[in-house]
């Protein structure tokens, strides 16, 4: 079991990836909840939509590593 002090410790160190997930989640649910808003979709498609942002996160990840792996060459 771990300390209470490891744990603050391991969350400072994630805080910006935490926070880039949680910005990147609000983003898309929001997107999903506009077009699903005003183009009133069947639910299947409004489902695939929230699932394609699983996808998306994937590929936005990986994308900012790569950018990142660049930057430091």
């Amino acid at each position: 079991m771990t300390g209470a002090g490891e744990w603050l410790r391991t969350a400072r160190e994630q805080r910006w990836g935490i926070l880039t997930d949680l910005a990147f989640a609000v983003v898309w649910v929001t997107l999903v909840e506009v077009v699903a808003y005003f183009l009133e979709p069947p639910t299947w498609v409004y489902y695939m939509l929230m699932l394609a942002g699983i996808v998306a996160y994937f590929g936005f990840v990986w994308n900012v590593e790569l950018a990142i792996r660049q930057q430091d060459r």
